[in-house]
């Protein structure tokens, strides 16, 4: 079984809902009273459990933190 997990593994790529350097939002009912200027930051680091850090604010954050990213713009 463990062969096939990691085999898997390989095969299917993980679900990426941020990249290095890209902008994040948090929302509003996180940080309440802030401009939409203000809640925006840049991401520094992405790990594999899909948590992130930010430059210029501290701990790791999850997705659901952040509003939700819009490719199409």
């Amino acid at each position: 079984m463990n062969f096939f997990k990691k085999y898997y593994q390989k095969i299917v790529p993980p679900s990426v809902w941020a990249r290095p350097e890209m902008p994040v939002t948090f929302r509003a009912e996180v940080m309440p009273g802030k401009s939409r200027e203000e809640r925006t930051f840049r991401i520094r680091e992405v790990f594999r459990n899909g948590r992130v850090t930010l430059y210029d604010f501290a701990g790791e954050h999850r997705k659901n933190e952040f509003e939700a990213i819009n490719f199409k713009k």
